[in-house]
């Protein structure tokens, strides 16, 4: 049967396949991550999907999208993330670098995870302008979930001693990204239900790559380590509040009066939610700290 034949991305009137399929699989592999010693990465793959489960619901019944809302969700993630990775990923993968003979070594998986983020999401952007059957919004972002799960759950691997904090903060954009999803598939008249995938991303990878077994070699982890650094401060800085012409939140703007003033507005807004986002990862750092 051919993919638009059946509900899978782009069908508004029916539940998506794929979507529902992917929560019973999700719904399979928590039972072996409590057997098999991976429970924090089932409590972050959980939150990962109410998160964006909850801004898709959201998105989807929406009729106006707020800029603030928009820009605090974005600033906030991104705050939280930049702030998770450069705290708990980076002097990992130095300390790791050392332990293995120089930092310098966490320093290259901090660059290659950079340059990696980066290459795969331009270069997925082509798949936006391809002609195809299912809807590439949700599949690049579905991508993007089964990745950072894949990365999430390595990291876990390789460091069982790692606090939720980490993991919780880098899942935290997923609801603003759920909402923004929702919203865009609403408006072109597709089934915000085919986001239960990106949604259930997370745990699909996160969990069984949490039960392999990793070299606990100082060199293997630092590269891990760095790499995930890398791709997780890419991400964030890609969930940045982008107040310019032309970007999502200019376009938001765009069906408001006065909407260059509302732009400039929102600019301040937008740093002043990466501060808060990032103080509250530290505050609650400070607050579970040992």
């Amino acid at each position: 049967m051919a993919i638009n034949e059946i509900p899978v991305f782009n069908n508004s009137e029916r539940l998506s396949v794929v979507g529902l399929g992917s929560v019973v699989a999700l719904v399979a592999l928590s039972a072996l991550a409590v057997t098999g010693d991976a429970r924090k990465v089932l409590v972050i793959s959980w939150v990962a999907f109410l998160a964006m489960g909850v801004g898709a619901w959201l998105g989807g019944r929406s009729t106006d999208t707020s800029p603030y809302r928009l820009v605090w969700g974005y600033g906030l993630a991104s705050g939280a993330m930049v702030t998770s990775a450069a705290m708990f990923l980076v002097p990992q993968a130095m300390g790791l670098g050392t332990a293995a003979g120089t930092p310098r070594i966490g320093g290259i998986g901090i660059a290659v995870g950079i340059i990696a983020g980066y290459g795969t999401h331009t270069i997925g952007h082509r798949l936006t302008h391809v002609e195809t059957s299912f809807d590439t919004t949700t599949a690049a972002i579905a991508a993007h979930a089964l990745s950072a799960g894949l990365i999430i759950g390595i990291v876990y691997a390789s460091m069982p001693t790692l606090g939720l904090l980490l993991g919780l903060a880098i899942v935290s954009h997923k609801g603003p990204a759920g909402y923004a999803a929702a919203r865009r598939l609403r408006r072109e008249g597709k089934s915000p239900t085919a986001l239960l995938l990106p949604a259930a991303g997370v745990g699909l990878t996160g969990i069984p790559s949490a039960m392999l077994p990793v070299p606990q070699t100082p060199l293997t982890n630092a590269l891990v380590f760095g790499f995930a650094a890398g791709i997780f401060l890419h991400v964030a800085m890609d969930f940045l509040p982008n107040c310019e012409a032309g970007s999502e939140i200019d376009e938001v703007c765009s069906l408001h009066e006065h909407s260059h003033d509302l732009l400039d507005e929102l600019r301040t807004h937008a740093v002043g939610s990466t501060v808060v986002g990032a103080a509250l990862v530290v505050a609650a750092w400070v607050v579970v700290a040992p």
